[in-house]
């Protein structure tokens, strides 16, 4: 899909979806605002802020997958900035988790789970600060298949698999929120 394409589809998938919680709402409808700038929002030049997506990762058995984010230190959920060539926001969300997961085969719901807005720094080469930016994460749910395993990418400290009841520390805001609506989907 071109830009273009992807922020119609990220338009389209918003504007549709039933939120999983307060938070989640006003996040759409905050998310929604800066769609209305248009393409750009989809893009890291949009330096205010953009659109990124991520997934969930779960087991059959209800452990989560989550990585050890190497530049900012905290565990989350797998994902990142979407391309050109994505096929939606849901495609950018499986993309991504499959390139840091190592893990072939994902199955996508379709239905984002979350919506979290957060100050980051990105886009910078290692020589430069990274200037200050805010995501627009909508996160979806990934179902791992039996027998897989997870390979560290050059994004990822460190990958694991936890229980909901027990999850690791630092933990990236937001991360927790997004657990029951992906468990309510199993």
């Amino acid at each position: 899909m071109s830009i273009d394409e992807l922020h119609a589809d990220a338009v389209r998938t918003l504007t549709g979806w039933r939120s999983t919680s307060d938070e989640a709402e006003l996040a759409r409808k905050r998310t929604l605002e800066l769609l209305a700038d248009g393409p750009v929002a989809m893009t890291r030049a949009h330096r205010t802020g953009h659109v990124t997506a991520s997934a969930l990762i779960v087991d059959g058995d209800g452990r989560l997958l989550l990585c050890l984010h190497g530049r900012l230190g905290m565990w989350m959920q797998l994902g990142g900035h979407c391309e050109a060539g994505d096929a939606g926001l849901a495609a950018a969300a499986l993309r991504e988790a499959t390139e840091e997961s190592g893990i072939a085969g994902l199955l996508l719901d379709p239905d984002p789970i979350d919506i979290d807005i957060h100050e980051v720094r990105c886009g910078a080469a290692e020589s430069a600060p990274a200037e200050p930016s805010v995501h627009f994460d909508v996160r979806f749910l990934l179902r791992c298949p039996a027998g897989t395993r997870e390979q560290i990418s050059d994004e990822s400290e460190k990958l694991g698999w936890f229980v909901p009841e027990a999850l690791p520390a630092p933990l990236a805001s937001g991360t927790a929120r997004q657990i029951a609506p992906a468990l309510a989907r199993l």
